[in-house]
């Protein structure tokens, strides 16, 4: 199923919860969207608070989704008006075929007051409180020193695509936000790393995986190999950043 169909097809399955606002975020909204590769990541706010049969009912709408292989890059976070203020706050998400709670975090909150594409119902600004500067750059900062510093100096993961794009995309996108205090895209995070000491054989693999028509996959030998170099490069490059800003 085609993005739009998909997106279509939700909106009508939301469409008896009665929605405030449906909203996209990340690579649909900013311009840097790749069919069958990219997440599809998406804010619906309903009107009331959100109880154990609300909870049930939405799962039974991504249950259905789930037939279409397309479904599985679709995740969605559910607001109520009430409950749009504060990045903390755990809200119900749908994601990785699950449902859990998690927040909406202050990037996510500025990206949809900068790009945000209304899907349904009202503007984000209608609805969330602007993100500070200090927000955003505290936020960015934490999350590199406490989160991604830590999981380098873990080895378990870093042979996994996921884990080696992720973070030095992240680390692009953070250090021109604590510099320039914009975001920008996963396209325009890999044309910055080369010229952030990044080694060029890692970034050359992610964007092939991203935009190449037929990506190779990696073969166990250059998972070992790339996994080394992104550690060795990420340790320092994350603690430079966070002497610097935090």
């Amino acid at each position: 199923m085609a993005t739009k169909e998909l997106l279509d097809r939700f909106l009508d399955d939301l469409a008896p919860f009665d929605p405030v606002a449906v909203w996209a975020h990340g690579s649909l909204a900013g311009g840097d969207y790749q069919e069958g590769r990219s997440d599809l990541d998406l804010i619906a706010v309903l009107p009331g608070a959100i109880g154990p049969r609300t909870v049930w009912r939405l799962a039974l709408v991504h249950a259905a989704l789930r037939a279409d292989p397309s479904a599985a890059k679709l995740h969605c976070t559910y607001l109520t008006p009430a409950r749009t203020a504060g990045a903390g706050r755990r809200h119900l998400t749908w994601a990785h075929e699950q449902l859990f709670r998690r927040t909406v975090t202050p990037v996510t909150r500025r990206e949809l007051h900068t790009f945000g594409r209304v899907l349904h119902g009202m503007e984000p600004a209608g609805l969330l409180p602007p993100v500070p500067d200090a927000e955003l750059a505290g936020f960015v900062v934490e999350d590199q020193r406490d989160f991604w510093r830590r999981e380098v100096d873990r080895a378990a993961n870093w042979t996994q695509d996921i884990w080696v794009d992720l973070a030095m995309v992240t680390l692009a996108r953070a250090t021109v936000t604590l510099r320039d205090g914009r975001l920008i895209s996963k396209r325009e995070a890999l044309d910055l790393l080369p010229g952030m000491g990044a080694p060029v054989e890692v970034v050359d693999d992610i964007r092939q995986r991203r935009y190449a028509e037929h990506p190779v996959p990696a073969d166990a030998a250059w998972r070992v190999r790339r996994a080394a170099l992104t550690r060795d490069y990420l340790g320092p490059a994350i603690d430079a950043l966070v002497a610097s800003y935090g």
